[in-house]
């Protein structure tokens, strides 16, 4: 039995590819730089348009390790963002595996799910801070409107692709409807669905912020504002590039977790875990 060659050339590819794009940073960091020393005529106008990548980074190492003003305000946003994703996750999955076991259900509630998300964000964050009152939930509401979506979506989309064929081989061997569904319907799913909870995550943070800028006392966003109305750009696009950064730095955390739940799809994972299995059950390799 051989393995896959298939992960070996995507990490080769990806090695290849690095220099190029780190090229590329560095060319527009370049020029952005120099846009700022001579692109203007007032400088204090340049640094409110556009502040210099080196003024960017000295305002993080300030808000990091120097001042340390970041942390409590980046903790706050993630929580929310965190808990909002996978509120707005659960109901969204909920709704979709609903909507796909009853046709009745996938009748009334298309309307809604279309209205949700044609509901402009901005204006819902000042009635979910009215009813639910200034602090954590409000955000947290909101966030998971935003992540609702996608999970929704993924999920009724990725169940509703049945694969016949195979439904017909676990029907003739006598397996039971909810073994059908979950080895076969969900397992078969779960690549668009770990999609829909990446991008739920994503939109929980947008939506995070948003609440922060309407209502909150700590947060990435009510940081960003209160640099933006002191006029330290540097150091409100130096926030902005933190959340970026660690949503970056989450997002690659669920993609490893995503390669390693997901093991049918990568052929070097299915032979270990294939083998993993003979082993506990007892069969020689």
């Amino acid at each position: 039995m051989s393995y896959s060659t298939t992960d070996q050339t995507k990490h080769i590819s990806i090695f290849k590819t690095l220099p190029f794009h780190l090229l590329i940073f560095a060319v527009l960091i370049l020029v952005w730089e120099m846009t700022n020393l001579y692109g203007f005529e007032d400088q204090i106008q340049a640094d409110m348009i556009a502040p210099r990548p080196t003024n960017i980074v000295l305002a993080m190492l300030d808000i990091f390790i120097i001042d340390k003003t970041v942390w409590k305000h980046l903790i706050s946003t993630f929580q929310k963002a965190l808990l909002g994703a996978s509120i707005g996750t659960a109901i969204g999955m909920g709704l979709a595996i609903s909507a796909t076991l009853s046709v009745t259900f996938r009748k009334y509630i298309k309307p809604w799910v279309i209205l949700m998300e044609a509901t402009p964000r901005i204006a819902v964050g000042p009635i979910f801070v009215a009813l639910l009152g200034f602090g954590l939930w409000a955000a947290v509401a909101l966030a998971a409107l935003v992540a609702f979506f996608g999970p929704f979506v993924n999920t009724f989309q990725g169940l509703m692709e049945i694969d016949e064929e195979a439904e017909e081989l676990f029907r003739s061997i006598g397996a039971s409807k909810f073994q059908t569904f979950w080895k076969l319907r969900f397992a078969s799913a779960m690549e668009l669905i770990s999609a829909g909870w990446k991008l739920a995550t994503a939109s929980a943070f947008g939506g995070a912020l948003v609440a922060e800028f309407i209502q909150a006392s700590e947060g990435m966003g009510v940081l960003i504002s209160q640099y933006v109305i002191m006029i330290t750009m540097d150091y409100a696009f130096a926030g902005l590039l933190s959340v970026t950064l660690f949503g970056f730095i989450l997002f690659k955390i669920m993609d490893y977790f995503d390669y390693r739940l997901i093991f049918w799809k990568n052929d070097l994972l299915l032979l270990r875990e294939s083998e993993k299995r003979r082993k506990k059950a007892g069969f020689a390799s």
